[in-house]
């Protein structure tokens, strides 16, 4: 359970990531993404970021 926890968490601190670089322009790809330079998403990959953090934090206890 352990090790499935830290893999959720790794995959949503990288998604969270990836979603905040595309809301802020930095990652333009794919290039007709519609999350691109959209400001939202900079949030809600933050959130989604915060929550992988927390479970990789849970999971290592």
């Amino acid at each position: 359970m352990r090790t499935l926890l830290i893999l959720i968490g790794i995959v949503l601190l990288a998604a969270g990531l990836l979603f905040m670089g595309q809301g802020s322009g930095y990652i333009q790809w794919p290039a007709e993404s519609f999350m691109v330079t959209q400001t939202k998403w900079v949030y809600y990959g933050g959130g989604i970021a915060v929550v992988g953090i927390l479970l990789i934090m849970i999971a290592r206890r």
